[in-house]
């Protein structure tokens, strides 16, 4: 049953069909429904859908046999239809209709038709082709049925989608046990106090018991590979946050290790702009009755350890995900589609079928999918353009993904704008709400259509998103350093000022005040950072509160509605906890594609400065880079892409038109700097400049290389 906000009338209707005369009981003709317009149907495993032309010879009102794969039922012509229209009849799956009518007549082969090649006879007045079978023979008899020109042949557009093979392993659940740990508490661990250690070959999160004292045995429990195998440690990034499992409920947690590996704490502490890191997390608002969405901090975030389906059933666990973490990126990529796949639901438990209106395409959707459940979300989709005789068997689909997301994200729309740091990212539109009044419904329905296309394997190559945006999907820390790629200008200033305070002056000389300005739609506001901003000076005192609260409301707080109805609609479909396998990097190449990189012309319009000024691309280090470059597979180049310029994405023009966060062009710059300077190749975002150390050897270059551009998860830079 159609389930609409508004009805729709556009749509061709057919009036009900009349019974077949006098069948039997096993031949009755089945009841037979029309569809009525856009929107989104429930198809059980009790119906199929035949999309049916009428014959030319019937007039309105006039009825005509259908054959609907094996029947034969009986359909009256609507009222505002003539031959050669198409319409649709929705038939139940389990009635038998009549039988095809025994119309065969036998006609001999002509002298000189081999098997396989076909001939013309003509049968009561008509022409009919007839294809020689393969075991007959020039002047054999063959049995020839004939096609009554008042029955129609059905095409059915619900059939089952074919099984995916699973891609290798990838996707099996591990056999886990659960076993026993006895450990001893570390020297200078308080009770009640956490400590990090590794068992079962993945670091876990223990927090030692009120009652126990350093040295004293404790005892815990953890879910492990029925192997005993150590195979498990979970993603870590290169700033020293690394996710673990907290015993005490077996949930992931963000900690962040010193490095003699012990838990460092900075929930409380006095803001760090190189450690502190926070994490969105969702809080019931008691005078909204709804969910909010803040910013806590890393260490005291926390997510589900499994994946369990529509009906609670566990689908991976701890050791699955552990496992996949680590995996090469296109195996994990293969891993969570395997999984995706044990999450969908059933073809025979129901699927799902979209009508929409092409010129209406992006309201019809919306209304569609904002109208399902979240278990119908997981359920196979079938899409149809109303009035267009396309039948779903993948294009459709795609099309209709493509189509959506286009829409939704060009800034005329109104729901995202260009990052002013990379013209080539997106970002929340703060004004949204006074451009759509509908505005967090579109936004959840983005969410939805992020998730339903990471689920069915489409890809969106117009949702590049600033570097946040896909940290808040992960659940991952953000830090002062993201503010970079939205708002260079800021956040140097915001570094300036505390380099200010580190050189013993009094930041007091720049008399500022906790509030900032901001223009909305060509009016300048005073946005107060804290309550009563406006009447707290900038001291040395609180400058680290002042960072902190900038830091907020710029990754955050400026588009908190937005943010949340975008996640909310993506974990409708997607589980948070199956996420954490991703970094944001990967998860960007996941939804967005690999990009298809022209190698000539990524060298034709690249510059050197620096070491390489002198001898430009005819300098060893630069021959070796890009020999290095060349024998990279696809995953690597983009993964470079991401690290030199903040984005997977490549003008449509090509290299030669790459954008800096100024807005004008700034090629992709290859900087040589001695080994002194710095180890490790070093990005800079903001203008598309690598600087890249001049090595002594080709392998040297390449390892070195490979780190940065494989370990670039949470950092920003390796000083």
């Amino acid at each position: 049953m159609f389930r609409q906000r508004r009805k729709k009338n556009s749509n061709k209707e057919a009036e009900p069909p009349a019974p077949a005369p006098a069948p039997s009981a096993a031949q009755a003709s089945p009841e037979i429904a029309m569809n009525k317009g856009p929107g989104v149907q429930s198809m059980g495993a009790d119906k199929i859908t035949f999309r049916v032309q009428i014959p030319p010879a019937i007039r309105p009102g006039e009825e005509f046999q259908v054959n609907a794969g094996t029947r034969l039922v009986r359909v009256r012509c609507p009222a505002n239809c003539r031959g050669g229209q198409t319409i649709q009849i929705t038939v139940p799956a389990g009635t038998q209709g009549q039988e095809p009518a025994d119309n065969f007549v036998n006609v001999t082969v002509p002298p000189g038709i081999r098997p396989g090649q076909p001939f013309n006879v003509r049968i009561h007045g008509r022409e009919v082709t007839v294809t020689c079978p393969p075991t007959a023979r020039p002047g054999s008899s063959v049995r020839v049925q004939l096609q009554d020109p008042r029955v129609a042949n059905g095409s059915s557009i619900d059939r089952p989608p074919p099984k995916r093979k699973p891609l290798g392993e990838e996707g099996k659940k591990s056999s886990t046990k659960l076993q026993t740990f006895e450990v001893l508490v570390p020297r200078g661990v308080k009770p009640g106090q956490s400590f990090a250690l590794m068992a079962g070959g993945q670091r876990v999160l223990v927090n030692c018991p009120l009652t126990a004292q350093p040295g004293q045995k404790i005892r815990f429990k953890l879910h492990i590979s029925q192997a005993g195998q150590a195979s498990t440690r979970f993603l870590k990034g290169r700033d020293g946050w690394t996710r673990t499992m907290r015993v005490t409920d077996q949930r992931l947690q963000w900690i962040r290790l010193d490095e003699a590996g012990k838990i460092v704490n900075y929930s409380g502490n006095t803001f760090d702009m190189e450690k502190s890191a926070y994490v969105r997390h969702f809080v019931p608002n008691p005078e909204t009755g709804e969910s909010d969405i803040v910013l806590i901090s890393a260490d005291r975030s926390s997510c589900a350890s499994n994946v369990v389906d529509h009906t609670g059933k566990e689908v991976c666990n701890s050791v699955d995900l552990a496992e996949a973490q680590n995996l090469p990126f296109e195996k994990k990529a293969s891993w969570f589609h395997n999984t995706c796949t044990k999450l969908c639901v059933e073809w025979n438990a129901g699927h799902m079928r979209v009508n929409v209106r092409r010129d209406h395409l992006l309201e019809d959707s919306m209304l569609a999918v904002m109208s399902l459940r979240p278990e119908e979300l997981r359920k196979i989709w079938r899409f149809e353009f109303i009035d267009e005789p396309g039948v779903d068997a993948g294009g459709l689909a795609r099309e209709w993904f493509q189509l959506n997301s286009e829409q939704l994200c060009n800034p005329d729309f109104g729901l995202f704008t260009y990052s002013a740091v990379n013209q080539m990212c997106l970002q929340i539109n703060p004004s949204s709400g006074l451009l759509n009044e509908e505005h967090l419904e579109y936004y959840r329905f983005m969410g939805r259509l992020m998730g339903k296309a990471l689920f069915d394997r489409q890809l969106l190559p117009t949702t590049h998103f600033v570097r946040h945006m896909y940290k808040h999907i992960l659940g991952w820390p953000i830090t002062l350093a993201d503010m970079e790629f939205i708002d260079q200008e800021v956040y140097n200033s915001l570094v300036q000022t505390k380099e200010y305070q580190q050189n013993g002056c009094d930041v007091e000389d720049y008399c500022l005040d906790f509030t900032i300005m901001e223009e909305v739609m060509g009016e300048r506001k005073v946005i107060e950072l804290c309550p009563n901003g406006a009447e707290v000076d900038l001291t040395n005192e609180n400058l680290g509160e002042f960072m902190e609260a900038n830091m907020r409301y710029r990754l955050l707080d400026v588009t908190k509605e937005q943010t949340m109805s975008i996640l909310l609609g993506f974990y409708d479909v997607i589980p948070e906890s199956l996420m954490t396998i991703f970094d944001f990097n990967e998860v960007e190449l996941l939804l967005c594609g690999q990009p298809k990189i022209d190698m000539e012309d990524w060298q034709k319009h690249t510059e050197y400065s620096g070491e390489f000024e002198m001898c430009q691309e005819n300098h060893d280090v630069i021959a070796w880079f890009w020999a290095t470059v060349e024998s990279f597979d696809t995953n690597l180049k983009a993964r470079l892409l991401q690290f030199s310029t903040g984005t997977s994405g490549v003008p449509s023009q090509g290299f030669a038109v790459l954008q800096g966060n100024d807005g004008n062009v700034r090629k992709f710059t290859l900087h040589g700097v001695t080994i002194d300077q710095c180890l490790y190749p070093r990005a800079h975002t903001c203008f598309n400049r690598i600087d890249l150390p001049i090595y002594e050897t080709i392998e040297e270059l390449e390892e070195k290389l490979r780190f940065s551009i494989t370990s670039e998860s949470t950092g920003f830079d390796m000083e």
